[in-house]
């Protein structure tokens, strides 16, 4: 199964369509936003990726830290339709039972992977907006 056909089911699935369902309720209640963010982050923790999956682990700290920033107020940039994106990718990242079990070694991942590559790719702008106002900010913090 290629790429995008697993997209495609994992975007109709019940499962995701679930996550969407419960998304903008998440979206706006910034004390949702900052429980999903840890549990996002205590999930990551616990699978604890290694090796090539380094760059899923860093993107998926992206979408956390989009999701933090936005919720404390700091960053304000993020489109509603892309914030309720990324939550209900997160929400269907956290959920133990979707198209492919978590449980199931290895390839339990598999959808989780192909779901936060494509958000990053279909939000690519809005992804390097937040980059660069993360950079800008820290070189503010920092000076």
């Amino acid at each position: 199964m290629d790429n995008d056909s697993l997209i495609t089911k994992i975007l109709k699935s019940v499962f995701f369509k679930n996550a969407k369902g419960k998304a903008g309720r998440y979206a706006g209640n910034a004390t949702r936003l900052m429980e999903l963010a840890q549990q996002v982050m205590g999930k990551l923790n616990t699978v604890g990726f290694k090796g090539n999956m380094a760059e899923f682990q860093s993107n998926v700290q992206l979408l956390i830290r989009m999701v933090k920033a936005y919720a404390s107020g700091e960053y304000k940039g993020l489109p509603w339709k892309s914030l309720v994106s990324i939550v209900a990718v997160l929400i269907y990242f956290i959920s133990p039972i979707d198209i492919i079990p978590d449980f199931l070694p290895l390839i339990g991942i598999t959808d989780d992977i192909a779901l936060v590559i494509w958000l990053i790719k279909t939000l690519g702008s809005d992804v390097n907006k937040f980059s660069e106002w993360e950079k800008q900010e820290k070189t503010i913090n920092i000076g």
